[in-house]
């Protein structure tokens, strides 16, 4: 009895175990700014049969609906470990048409410069980077290449609102990572 009360005290101490994702580690909290975030779920982005990148989304607290993560103030991340190489190009349609499916013209029209922005700081992407897209609300958007900062923050909430709609929105990028970030999928 006393060894198994010791076995349990022992698990219990130990950090909660990371997610695995297509051989990804997807870690259960991630420091964003001064605060600590909690991972809100994961899952892969394909296209056609080939897998592109773990996708993770951290918020301060966990949501399953999408529009409770949009919402949510303060900050946040999304995380995407590539699975394969994309130029800069490919990653940058990938976003333009990302945020062209879920936002009208007009919205489109308003976010050009921030747009436009972000995609300056993409490079070509290979298998094993990690980009991370955080928002600190005292500076915006931040974006990091393997643990570097790349340019500037990009202001606003609004704009990091934008990005998310890439993979919460209504025409989400891939409906099964949608699922997975929302915590409704394995």
């Amino acid at each position: 009895m006393k060894r198994l009360l010791a076995l349990m005290f022992l698990l219990c101490a130990l950090p909660a175990s990371a997610l695995e994702v297509a051989g990804v580690n997807v870690a259960d909290k991630a420091k964003v700014g001064a605060g600590e975030l909690v991972l809100n779920g994961a899952g892969i982005r394909t296209r056609a049969i080939f897998k592109v990148y773990v996708g993770a989304l951290y918020l301060a607290e966990k949501k399953s609906a999408a529009a409770d993560a949009l919402a949510q103030k303060g900050a946040k991340r999304v995380a995407l470990t590539m699975l394969r190489d994309l130029s800069a190009q490919q990653l940058n349609e990938a976003f333009e048409n990302g945020i062209q499916a879920n936002h009208g013209a007009a919205e489109v029209e308003a976010l050009k410069p921030r747009i436009a922005e972000l995609l300056s700081l993409f490079t070509d992407a290979r298998k094993g980077d990690v980009i991370l897209i955080d928002f600190l609300p005292e500076s915006g958007t931040v974006v990091s290449v393997n643990g570097q900062t790349k340019g500037k923050p990009i202001p606003g909430e609004d704009f990091y609102r934008a990005l998310m709609r890439i993979w919460l929105g209504d025409k989400p990028v891939d409906g099964d990572l949608k699922k997975g970030l929302l915590g409704q999928a394995n």
